[in-house]
């Protein structure tokens, strides 16, 4: 699949992840989140940039949704609960976050 973003030819997996992870800017996770009609906020940005660092920088890390929600809430520098992270990426804020994220497609069952 594919789609024209900024006048280029994006290519995405059947289930919507990019095929090609260097093709990820700030920019086309706008984009992408508006197709799903999601407005990104600093709270959004946190995530992301959580996601985007534990793959590249933790041995391609994809962490799940307890750790997102422990990781998040030692960001935002309080306690939080699941719902909080579902507000943001409510199809499951590790996976519909990674694929804003530009990140390829998690292999692993279940998010919590």
């Amino acid at each position: 699949m594919a789609f024209e973003f900024n006048g280029q030819q994006i290519e995405t997996t059947a289930s919507g992840y990019l095929a090609n992870p260097e093709d990820w800017s700030e920019d086309l996770a706008r984009a992408l989140a508006a197709a799903e009609d999601i407005e990104l906020t600093d709270r959004h940005w946190d995530l992301i940039n959580y996601l985007r660092e534990e793959f590249y920088e933790n041995r391609e890390n994809q962490p799940n949704t307890r750790a997102i929600i422990k990781a998040m809430g030692d960001k935002w520098g309080e306690k939080i609960k699941q719902d909080a992270v579902y507000a943001l990426f409510p199809l499951d804020p590790s996976k519909q976050g990674g694929r804003i994220a530009g990140l390829p497609e998690s292999r692993r069952k279940g998010g919590y």
